[in-house]
């Protein structure tokens, strides 16, 4: 017995011999995308480490400091590498702190959306019958609006109700919140079509026969077969919803600029390039893109990758 177990491949070695692993290594986009995301991750987790400065301290930032250019224009401050806003923050300070926020709520809101989706989709096809119908209809009916709009629609309702302030005070987790509830129909209506392919096969039929119950059968044979779509669509949807964060913060429905994310931070800039101050917005719309480009691009490699008949590396 013994034996028999040591000769099985440990985790590492099933890794090392996969096809995932072996056509990342083909793929030189991949690579370079996968070290820019994780690059971007990792400055943004490790912000109060990195950055010169608070950007959320009043009493490091100097007002006459405001709008200095980067450092490789004339008029520049050697303190601040990319310059500084119009209320005198560091802008290397401020991208960090949100790209920092804007990963968060990008996290946050897909974890939100796989969750609800998830089982909206297990439930929908599994179970079939009105409740299949009802969650679908409701799913084609969240669907037939734009993401952005049902976002700004429920985004202005909850600032209405609870006011501008208190949106402020919890604006991370109500912007979680409304893009998660604005893009779970994509979890849901993957998850039933791979349900609806799995319920009636096998294994299915026998955990059936060996008495489990629909809940343990859902959750644990069908789900785990249904995993691949979940990981690629996860990939887009974090993208998709740092672009929704970014676009809300834009119309001022997101983020406030005391409390900065790229979206707010694009914005904040907005009203001053035609003065000249064109980096307090192309800067972090440049990471906002370089972010977004990368996860996608991970995503249409992992897509592909999922499905071997579409990859051609």
């Amino acid at each position: 017995m013994n034996a028999s177990s040591s000769a099985l491949p440990s985790r590492w070695e099933r890794l090392r011999d996969s096809y995932l692993l072996y056509s990342f290594k083909r793929d030189i986009v991949a690579q370079i995308s996968l070290v820019v995301f994780i690059g971007l991750v990792a400055v943004a987790v490790l912000a109060p480490w990195l950055s010169p400065m608070n950007p959320y301290d009043l009493a490091q930032i100097d007002i006459l400091s405001s709008e200095l250019p980067p450092f490789w224009i004339d008029g520049s401050d050697a303190q601040y590498l990319l310059g500084t806003d119009a209320q005198g923050r560091d802008m290397l300070s401020t991208i960090l702190y949100g790209a920092r926020v804007s990963l968060m709520i990008g996290f946050g809101a897909v974890a939100l959306q796989a969750l609800i989706g998830v089982c909206f989709g297990l439930l929908a096809g599994y179970l079939g019958g009105r409740i299949d119908a009802f969650l679908m209809r409701l799913a084609d009916i969240q669907l037939s609006f734009s993401t952005l709009m049902v976002a700004i629609i429920v985004g202005a309702l909850v600032k209405a109700i609870f006011g501008g302030e208190t949106f402020s005070a919890y604006a991370v987790p109500l912007l979680i919140l409304i893009i998660g509830l604005a893009e779970w129909p994509q979890y849901a209506r993957t998850v039933r079509a791979s349900v609806l392919a799995e319920k009636n096969k096998e294994y299915v039929d026998a955990a059936r026969v060996m008495g489990l119950r629909s809940k343990r059968i859902m959750f644990r044979h069908i789900l785990p077969n249904t995993l691949s779509p979940i990981f690629v669509i996860s990939t887009v949807q974090i993208a998709n919803a740092i672009i929704s964060e970014a676009a809300l913060s834009f119309l001022g429905l997101g983020m406030p600029e005391t409390h900065p994310s790229l979206g707010s931070l694009i914005k904040a800039g907005f009203d001053y390039i035609q003065s000249g101050s064109w980096w307090i917005t192309l800067i972090p719309g440049a990471v906002l893109i370089v972010l977004v480009l990368s996860i996608n691009l991970l995503g249409d490699w992992l897509r592909d990758v999922m499905n071997p008949r579409l990859y051609k590396g």
